[in-house]
């Protein structure tokens, strides 16, 4: 799960990680009330779910009330395109007025799970305000990383050997220590997943403050956080991926052309593979899970077939806690109930893998069946084209 930056700093001040003052504004009224309450030379920042958004024009300086009002007018509203949002942007529903500060360094720091050692890390990098992965392939050894022990946290000791090797001095060497180690608490906490602070500051007059914050969250921790859950906004969240969930499937949306209808995230990954392998493009991500009905396999078409782009779909399954019979039942009646007119290519392997295939084959639908993977990735693309 996703937020908003001055959701983000909202939490983070909760954990003592200094932030700037700021007001969410929804309305170009609201933003310039806030602007005259924090003295008029603010920071007119909109509030998506992406980054780049100062390159695309969404983070604005404003040195008088009236100046930021008019700001807050050009953006709220206006289709933002950053790298991340895609060709067609975002829509601008809310803006961050803050307050400006007068920096005299800007430093990346970022707490992630690193999966090949099962462990958090904390990265920090003297680059502050670049894109951390321009970062990581032009100069990796920019990069500082700390791992963290899971029930004990960012050390003292480790976030002051950050602070030496980015030669922060004097007051603000304390204060960027103490912000270290709460950045790394609030992660812990609340069952982050990522958290980011890009840049983050270090003032003139020796402050270390948080001017930008990033926080995903693992959604699968979501229960014990409800206080978190209702920050989600469904609003920057594709509709498609949202319906999903509500089915119990877990979907993502891509650019290509072929839908995949899979059982088992590993084994969707593969698909994606072997489709781009054979000269296609996926167009989503679509894991159905071990166990499921022919209503999610039903749903699972509708949803895919919800997106003009598909021009045919692949159904990849080995069968084992969903059989191949029951997954067969769902796709005749899914085919059947939505009139489904783009090609159809089935590769089935598992339990009652016969009974399966008689279902197919008695349904009098036209559904093309292949061998392996291989086979059936080299049929859709060609049906796709």
């Amino acid at each position: 799960m996703k937020i908003h930056e001055y959701q983000a700093k909202d939490i983070l001040r909760r954990y003592n990680v200094p932030t700037p003052r700021g007001t969410v504004a929804f309305a170009v009224d609201e933003a310039r009330a806030a602007a005259e309450e924090l003295g008029g030379k603010v920071v007119v920042k909109a509030q998506i779910h992406a980054g780049g958004r100062g390159k695309g024009g969404g983070v604005k300086l404003a040195h008088g009330v009236e100046e930021a009002a008019a700001k807050a007018q050009a953006i709220l509203g206006m289709p933002l395109v950053t790298p991340q949002t895609g060709p067609a942007g975002k829509i601008v529903k809310r803006l961050l007025i803050e307050e400006q500060m007068p920096i005299a360094r800007e430093i990346y720091l970022g707490v992630v799970l690193d999966r090949a050692i099962a462990k958090p890390v904390f990265m920090a990098s003297a680059e502050g305000g670049m894109e951390i992965e321009e970062v990581a392939a032009e100069n990796p050894d920019a990069i500082l990383k700390e791992t963290i022990e899971p029930g004990r946290g960012l050390r003292p000791y480790q976030a002051r050997r950050i602070a030496y090797a980015l030669g922060i001095e004097g007051d603000a060497f304390d204060a960027a220590v103490q912000a270290m180690t709460a950045l790394a608490n609030a992660y812990e906490a609340t069952d982050a997943s990522l958290v980011e602070i890009n840049p983050f500051v270090i003032t003139h007059d020796g402050h270390a403050v948080a001017l930008d914050a990033k926080m995903d969250f693992d959604d699968n921790a979501m229960f014990r956080h409800a206080d978190l859950a209702e920050l989600r906004d469904l609003d920057e969240e594709e509709p498609l991926e949202t319906e999903a969930i509500d089915h119990g499937l877990n979907y993502i949306k891509l650019d290509g052309n072929v839908g995949c209808i899979v059982n088992g995230a590993g084994l969707a990954m593969a698909t994606m593979d072997i489709i781009q392998y054979a000269g296609g493009m996926p167009a989503n991500f679509l894991d159905v899970g071990g166990g499921a009905s022919k209503d999610q396999i039903r749903n699972g078409f509708r949803i895919i077939l919800s997106d003009p782009n598909v021009k045919a779909v692949l159904i990849n399954i080995f069968g084992g806690i969903l059989k191949v019979d029951v997954l067969a039942e769902g796709v005749v009646a899914a085919a059947t109930e939505l009139n489904i007119e783009v090609p159809i290519v089935l590769r089935l392997e598992g339990t009652n893998i016969e009974r399966g295939r008689q279902i197919l084959n008695d349904s009098g639908l036209d559904f093309t069946v292949a061998g392996d993977m291989k086979e059936a990735a080299e049929k859709v693309v060609a049906l796709a084209a």
